[in-house]
């Protein structure tokens, strides 16, 4: 029930800043008598993508908090959580960044993330089976992967690039929905659209979406890797790969208990033989693993 709360807030959250900031543009249709108004469509549909991104990217840290469950570590009240605390400290002083929230999250699989709308104003936390089971070089290596995301600027970056490609689909499903439905039409001179541009815009949609998910999910990949090379600069290479390993053999053991689930650090490495490898958000574990090897 949390998550479908988020979710609805996030959504109508989203339509009213888009609503307002449409009426402010003097944007209150891109339908007319004459057709589509294709000024008026293109910022309608940059107003509604990049909205969309920003608000999620705004409400990040707060949704991340509830959704996860994550306990924000404001006084350490143990030898592990100081340890936790000074480590993310020590990493965020190399990586020139503000020193971001830390926390643990209840799950028993190895995970971490990192969120926040800025350098100075993030939230890095880590799962408390990762803080159970990896050596604390490891979990080093891991919450210096994560402070890497946040000193080279992925989430505000990712969230400009969804909102483009958002934009995008938008736009194409909406000339195609609009030059389908003249087809079906022709003829018919009592104006507007008919059912066929609605139909045929949501189909659009969800084809342009799914081809559109490949540029994000590459980009994502690539973040990957940097954000690697961060883990063995800012904590150490040998950790950084020791932990890759260990996420490799933690994925293994835990796919037939958890259905799966992926966790922060990558996804099955037989992803790359498929085509699902194309949508992937992490490269193969293998693949990071001899990337950080090979790392100078």
């Amino acid at each position: 029930m949390m998550r479908i709360g988020l979710f609805l807030l996030t959504n109508l959250a989203i339509i009213l800043i888009a609503s307002i900031t449409l009426s402010l543009l003097g944007v209150n249709s891109y339908l007319t008598a004459n057709g589509l108004d294709l000024t008026s469509l293109m910022i309608f549909c940059l107003v509604f993508g990049m909205v969309g991104s920003f608000v999620s990217l705004f409400m990040s840290k707060w949704m991340a908090k509830r959704s996860t469950g994550a306990k924000i570590i404001e006084q350490p009240c143990n030898a592990q959580e100081k340890w936790l605390v000074d480590t993310v400290a020590e990493l965020a002083e190399k990586a020139g960044i503000g020193m971001p929230e830390v926390g643990i999250f209840p799950s028993n699989a190895p995970n971490a993330f990192a969120t926040g709308w800025n350098r100075n104003n993030s939230l890095v936390a880590v799962s408390s089976g990762m803080l159970q089971r990896f050596k604390p070089e490891e979990v080093k290596a891991v919450m210096a992967h994560e402070v890497g995301h946040v000193a080279n600027g992925d989430m505000v970056t990712l969230a400009l690039i969804q909102g483009v490609v958002n934009a995008f689909v938008m736009f194409m499903a909406r000339i195609v929905g609009y030059a389908v439905d003249s087809f079906l039409r022709r003829g018919d001179n009592s104006g507007g659209v008919g059912i066929g541009f609605y139909i045929t815009t949501f189909v659009a949609e969800i084809v342009f979406g799914i081809l559109a998910s490949v540029i994000v999910a590459w980009f994502s990949r690539r973040r990957e890797y940097r954000a690697d090379q961060a883990g063995a600069l800012y904590g150490s290479q040998a950790g950084m790969i020791s932990a890759l390993q260990r996420l490799k053999m933690e994925s293994q053991r835990q796919s037939e208990d958890l259905g799966g689930q992926l966790t922060a650090f990558g996804i099955a490495s037989d992803t790359k033989q498929s085509l699902m490898a194309l949508f992937a958000s992490h490269p193969p574990l293998d693949d990071r693993i001899d990337a950080l090897r090979n790392l100078k």
